[in-house]
């Protein structure tokens, strides 16, 4: 079981950036589909972005489509969210999380493994 741990989140203000990174444990970080989520406070957590285990294939919410960019260098075992023009809407913590499959999912239950999640604030 790949083990996952975020590091990049922080308080920023509106129209800002921030690069969010995943790091994995374990040799099989390749055969797993990596994906990005959110949880706002008193919501329920969604999906933000996903990447295919070679990276061809991204996946994004409406919400974040054009402002956020999901990328993986698997040499390193890691994938990263670069966050730009940041809105206080997209406030929350933010999870990593691996799918051992190579298909995207968007849900929540298509993910087996999580980190323990990071705190992006952004103030208007």
């Amino acid at each position: 079981q790949v083990q996952l741990v975020e590091s990049g989140g922080g308080l920023v203000q509106a129209g800002d950036s921030l690069r969010l990174s995943c790091a994995a444990s374990g040799r099989t970080f390749v055969f797993y589909t990596m994906g990005w989520f959110r949880q706002a406070p008193g919501k329920e957590r969604e999906f933000v972005a996903a990447i295919g285990r070679s990276a061809g294939i991204t996946r994004y919410a409406d919400s974040v489509k054009g402002r956020f960019t999901i990328s993986r260098d698997n040499a390193k075992n890691t994938v990263y969210l670069q966050m730009n023009s940041l809105k206080p809407e997209d406030t929350g913590v933010y999870y990593c999380a691996a799918r051992n499959s190579q298909w995207v999912s968007f849900e929540v239950k298509g993910y087996d493994a999580w980190g323990q999640g990071t705190q992006v604030t952004v103030s208007s």
